[in-house]
């Protein structure tokens, strides 16, 4: 017993010397959210954990609520899915109402959950609104331009598009089962900008589709150099307040008074994020604001001239954004990790909101089960 108490206390120290000389000592950050509350990776209501800038609001716009609200009942077939995916929140818009809206396991429509890599979506929007604004010219404008870390080699061969098309070629892995690797690293780590202005192209940019969170975190730098605001400042200033959301939103930070996150964990509830999804129903407009140029919105919301690793055309990105052609519809929307989603259906005016704590099956498409699911609830329930 005492041979075994040594050899693990001696294990145990070789871990600890392990971490700290090879820089990784955000493992014990890692370790204390995940493994010690009972989880193996992250979760939707993490956010307590890290640190954060919030997104104010001012004057709060209520949404419209349907004659017929919470009329229709949701489908049997969902019902098990919902529970073994642990749904959280379910929301229907149509023509610019609230249709119908269901909560689960002490959520409520008030109740703040991690969007993770759907904000991804709110800073491509960013990136619109600086464009419409003159501070960035176009999306053909060289990320050079904006970050002196990247006028070297083939780093200064990359444009902001190639970043909102995730064609960039960068160095970058997106393993979201590696503890050790970089997308670990920029979720846990007090050190985005030196990781991410330490990246090198290895691959021609704009030519191959490669989905990096890298892209999504240097679109945010840019914005930042463009304005002269933090990302949360000018999302609060040009989106959250004149969109009406009713509830300031938690955007986590590296560290305390670090940079955020912009690749994932704008924290907010289901009706806050839907505001994204009706700017777009409406072409950049919000109620007679033209926040976002229409042509942008056009141009976000289709699909990406690329090919994948493998060679296939890309058929379901743009400017970060996911899009599907289903049931001879052009769908497009916000993603999360663990199927978090803000669904347009323009065809039907409707969006379909969900949050939750994991998702369904991946489809060789590229999108996952349960998000089809997902919209076949809301067109049974108002084809």
């Amino acid at each position: 017993m005492k041979k075994l108490l040594k050899y693990l206390i001696i294990i145990f120290v070789v871990l600890n010397l392990l971490i700290v000389v090879s820089g990784k000592s955000w493992m014990y950050k890692a370790v204390s959210v995940t493994y010690l509350k009972g989880h193996t990776s992250s979760y939707i209501d993490d956010f307590i954990h890290f640190p954060a800038d919030k997104i104010d609001t001012a004057n709060h716009q209520k949404w419209a609520i349907a004659n017929d609200y919470n009329k229709a009942k949701l489908p049997e077939f969902i019902k098990p899915i919902n529970k073994e995916l642990g749904t959280v929140a379910y929301l229907v818009i149509k023509n610019d109402s609230i249709i119908f809206e269901q909560y689960w396991n002490g959520y409520s429509a008030d109740s703040a959950s991690n969007s993770f890599s759907m904000a991804k979506s709110w800073i491509s929007t960013l990136v619109g609104v600086a464009i419409k604004e003159g501070k960035i010219e176009s999306v053909d404008q060289k990320v050079c331009n904006f970050l002196p870390e990247f006028c070297e080699g083939d780093n200064s061969k990359i444009t902001i598009k190639h970043l909102l098309t995730m064609s960039s070629g960068l160095d970058w892995d997106e393993d979201y089962h590696d503890p050790l690797g970089q997308t670990a690293e920029a979720y846990f780590a007090p050190n985005l900008k030196d990781q991410m202005l330490g990246l090198k192209a290895i691959e021609t940019p704009g030519k191959i589709f490669k989905y990096h969170s890298s892209c999504t975190q240097l679109l945010a730098f840019i914005v930042e150099a463009a304005t002269g605001k933090s990302v949360s400042e000018y999302a609060s200033n040009k989106l959250w307040k004149p969109m009406g959301a009713k509830h300031p939103a938690l955007w986590n930070t590296d560290k305390k008074g670090g940079d955020e996150k912009a690749f994932c964990c704008i924290n907010s509830n289901a009706r806050d994020f839907a505001r994204l999804g009706k700017l777009y129903m409406h072409k950049g407009n919000w109620g007679g604001n033209q926040i976002l140029d229409s042509l942008y919105v056009k141009d976000a919301t289709s699909v990406a001239d690329l090919v994948d690793e493998n060679g296939n055309i890309n058929t379901n990105y743009g400017y970060q954004f996911w899009m599907t052609n289903y049931k001879n519809m052009h769908i497009y929307y916000a993603r999360g990790l663990w199927g978090q989603y803000v669904i347009c259906i323009p065809e039907k005016d409707m969006i379909v909101v969900r949050l939750g704590q994991n998702y369904g099956k991946y489809l060789e498409d590229g999108h996952h089960e349960d998000f089809y699911q997902f919209i076949d609830v809301a067109l049974e329930m108002y084809p």
